[in-house]
């Protein structure tokens, strides 16, 4: 089976969890970028960020090349902005026909999921979307959640 992981990540956290799932599924990946750079200052990001996924903003992407027919599966990474997925990855969303296309999503958050599964089936529109794995990290980047729910989350896909 071919699958692509496509990724967001801020703070690196997704990044790491979706760079060591594509090597061990063997997948392509494909780090989507925003044009605009975020804010260094935590405060100011933590506002600009609270209002993007407020208001719906969708970020403009740098470019990338993807042929979503080469996969048989796609696996969507992103961090939970404000109980929803980052506004980078909902405009990579909107740029893909996703109709008969089996997804799967991983989110990294502080604890809470919110309605980010709901808000990927609502995008995902026509997709067959599987179970959301939610990848919980605490303090200093430090991930919470047992590699043992990764690798049974992983058997969704590897069967």
């Amino acid at each position: 089976m071919k699958i692509l992981v496509v990724y967001y990540s801020l703070s690196g956290n997704t990044r790491a969890v979706c760079r060591r799932i594509a090597r061990q599924l063997k997948a392509d990946a494909l780090e989507v970028r925003t044009v605009k750079t975020y804010p260094d200052d935590v405060d100011v990001l933590l506002s600009l960020g609270q209002q993007e996924v407020k208001t719906g903003y969708i970020p403009q992407l740098q470019p990338y090349r993807v042929d979503l027919n080469k996969y048989d599966a796609v696996i969507l990474g992103t961090p939970v902005w404000w109980s929803s997925f980052a506004p980078a990855m909902k405009s990579f969303l909107k740029s893909m026909d996703w109709k008969g296309r089996k997804v799967y999503a991983i989110a990294t958050n502080g604890g809470t999921l919110g309605h980010t599964p709901s808000d990927f089936r609502k995008a995902l529109k026509g997709a067959d979307v599987a179970p959301i794995l939610s990848v919980r990290f605490g303090e200093e980047h430090v991930q919470e959640t047992p590699e043992s729910e990764i690798k049974e989350w992983l058997t969704l896909i590897t069967g």
